[in-house]
């Protein structure tokens, strides 16, 4: 059996050649080192050339070999991108600060959660769910930072925007009640403190804004009943995006 090719005219290699009759009863002579992959045999009508499977025999083996180094190198471990270091270096005092001030946070947050519970009932979120589409109550992403493969320079954009936005929702919360004002006065301060803490690092690392982002529109109130569930709503918000917030710092900081 042979395995016919078209080619123009009969190959040599390296003065080698295998030849065969047409018949193909004749025995091929092959001359020349027999490391060649193979060599051309007689031709036939059309102009066909036939290669004899002796002489395919090393080409099988050459291919048998570049398949096996292939698989090797595809089996090589690849460099996973979250075992990558951070693009960015943030120094350890910055993130210490930062976890400091996420848990003040936190902290002050919580108390102002339970007493609008305990003073307007207002104790499920989920349940003002729909008053909040209403009221245009927004939330802050934190996806740049969820994940181990952080994008260190968007983590930071998006932790300072969202603080931002949090920080003009307790403003427009202000008057909620006089038991309340205290609390949320010092838990605006402290989300404000924390943005300016996050700017500075932006800025030492050169990826900071030229400007300062402006505030945009936050909702409006129209009743007591509204300002103490946009509330509700706010500070629930600002507690998950909290907690994404120190799960990622806390990652950062560890050694």
């Amino acid at each position: 059996m042979c395995i016919c090719v078209k080619v123009p005219e009969l190959l040599e290699l390296d003065g080698v050649i295998c030849q065969e009759s047409y018949a193909g009863k004749q025995k091929a002579k092959v001359s020349g080192p027999d490391y060649l992959p193979w060599a051309w045999r007689g031709g036939r009508a059309g102009g066909a050339k036939c290669l004899k499977p002796v002489c395919l025999l090393p080409a099988l083996q050459l291919l048998l070999w570049h398949s096996v180094l292939w698989a090797g190198q595809e089996a090589a471990p690849l460099v996973s991108v979250t075992s990558l270091p951070p693009p960015l270096p943030l120094p350890r005092s910055f993130l210490l600060k930062s976890l400091e001030q996420v848990r003040k946070i936190q902290a002050g947050n919580s108390v102002l959660l339970e007493q609008l519970c305990a003073t307007y009932k207002l104790c499920h979120p989920e349940e003002l769910v729909l008053l909040g589409h209403s009221l245009g109550i927004p939330q802050a992403s934190l996806s740049r930072c969820s994940s181990q493969a952080q994008q260190l320079t968007k983590c930071l954009s998006q932790l300072h925007g969202g603080l931002f936005l949090y920080q003009g929702l307790l403003q427009a919360l202000a008057g909620i009640s006089p038991e309340l004002a205290p609390t949320l006065d010092a838990l605006q301060l402290d989300v404000a403190n924390f943005a300016t803490t996050i700017w500075q690092q932006m800025e030492s690392l050169g990826v900071a804004p030229t400007v300062q982002p402006t505030q945009g529109a936050m909702p409006t109130f129209t009743s007591a009943f509204q300002r103490r569930a946009g509330g509700v709503l706010a500070t629930s918000h600002l507690q998950r995006f909290l907690e994404t917030a120190h799960c990622a710092l806390k990652h950062l900081v560890q050694p």
